[in-house]
């Protein structure tokens, strides 16, 4: 089928006759390699000998809900930006300039001040960032149907089979998607372009922000062997604690190790190291991946058993799923509350609701009582909060406990409360229990 238009992208891939192994990100001239762009002399180019082979990608918006401040209001944009919960929350994510400073999300506000004092602290704006990930997501569809959000601002794309319909190879449709995000909805990504979604979550972190990272099949195991462990998606500080107990601290480390002995250890875990090691992965990019939970966690700057502490970040991650269920709606089933015991001792507690919910008080309660079962296990360096058997959200919710009959009015001030937000912004109004 003829396509009805051709991009800049196209026509640009077209005007090189052979194989080209480098391409220009601001112009989209595609040539056969070197620093600088042969037609618009830009450095920003992008070069790698199997460039026009791969078809894997991974992009990541940079400091997403950040940019999205700095972009809504141009007084923010010299400036280091901080998204959280208010000035005694915790961070969300924080612009560059913030994170140059040594700022860090789930860091507590206090501590990220001292780094930062000259921040500008901005409440989380949930349904502004969604409207622009949906904005993101339609751009990506329109290159191909192939995309697996990971979340509201990154996701997995498969582009093969696109070049005979776009007249372009895929880094090249990668670069115009980059361009055009960054020209039209005023944030940055980065993008990382590889043989399978591993090596592409890698390669989309190594440049950032605006990063076009290339990671081929040829280099792979050069690529990954001096890597540490960590570097691998999915193995946290229990596991590499774990690996490096036996003597294993890089990936080289890991690829050495024989597969059965491996799998004898660790069980699965061990099988699947063992492959991305060798920078194996199968896993096909699957679009329309249903959202399966919400969650938020902060790990403390030091271990806790202080009950008041505990309580008021649990408030506030039991906020921030909220407000991202509110965004979405959508309501969930299923509260779980996560805590890590300063041995590194994992507790996980679930139940589930009478009626979904997606509201912050109804969370927090039932998560709280939970945690106050395990209040005497502590102290703890880590807190979380879930939120699943996600659906779309019904009616606003009515009181439900009948040994709680203050319940429906909290439910109906929380709501009263987000209307106040949504029209004024959101520090219009706060909750005393927000405050510290």
């Amino acid at each position: 089928m003829e396509p009805a238009s051709r991009s800049p992208a196209s026509r640009s891939a077209d005007a090189e006759p052979g194989p080209a192994s480098g391409l220009c990100r601001d112009c989209l001239t595609a040539f056969a390699g070197g620093s600088r762009c042969p037609a618009c002399r830009s450095p920003r180019v992008v070069s790698h000998p199997e460039l026009r082979r791969l078809a894997v990608a991974h992009l990541d918006c940079d400091a997403f809900y950040a940019s999205v401040e700095k972009r809504d209001d141009p007084s923010l944009h010299d400036r280091p930006v901080i998204v959280g919960g208010g000035r005694r929350g915790v961070v969300s994510t924080a612009c560059y300039v913030a994170r140059i400073l040594g700022v860090r999300s789930a860091m507590p506000m206090f501590q990220a001040l001292k780094l930062c004092p000259d921040a500008a602290v901005i409440a989380p704006r949930m349904g502004r960032y969604l409207e622009v990930s949906r904005a993101i997501r339609a751009m990506m569809l329109e290159l191909t149907p192939l995309v697996e959000p990971l979340s509201l601002d990154e996701a997995f794309l498969d582009l093969s089979g696109t070049e005979r319909l776009h007249r372009a190879p895929p880094a090249a449709l990668l670069a115009g998607l980059q361009k055009r995000i960054e020209t039209e909805l005023g944030i940055t990504a980065s993008v990382g372009l590889a043989p399978n979604k591993f090596l592409a979550k890698i390669a989309s972190d190594l440049d950032k922000p605006r990063g076009f990272r290339v990671i081929g099949r040829a280099e792979t195991l050069a690529f990954l062997g001096p890597r540490p462990v960590s570097l691998i998606w999915g193995v946290g500080r229990s596991a590499v604690a774990a690996l490096e107990g036996e003597g294993i601290r890089t990936i080289a480390d890991l690829r050495a190790r024989d597969r059965k002995a491996l799998l004898r250890r660790f069980g699965s875990l061990g099988e699947r190291l063992w492959h991305l090691a060798h920078g194996e992965d199968p896993r096909r990019v699957t679009p329309d991946h249903p959202l399966k939970s919400i969650s938020h966690e902060t790990t403390f700057a030091e271990d806790t058993a202080d009950p008041g502490l505990l309580r008021w970040h649990l408030w506030s991650l039991a906020d921030q799923v909220s407000a991202r269920a509110k965004a979405r709606g959508i309501a969930g089933s299923v509260v779980t509350l996560k805590l890590k015991r300063a041995d590194h001792g994992l507790v996980t507690r679930r139940h589930t609701l009478a009626a979904p919910t997606r509201m912050a008080d109804r969370l927090y309660r039932t998560a709280l009582s939970m945690l106050q079962r395990d209040m005497t296990s502590g102290p703890f360096r880590l807190i979380g909060i879930g939120l699943s058997g996600l659906a779309e959200a019904g009616a606003p919710e009515a009181g439900s406990d009948l040994l709680d009959p203050a319940e429906e009015r909290r439910l109906v001030a929380e709501a009263a409360a987000d209307r106040i937000r949504a029209r004024f912004g959101a520090d219009a109004i706060k909750l005393g229990r927000s405050l510290r």
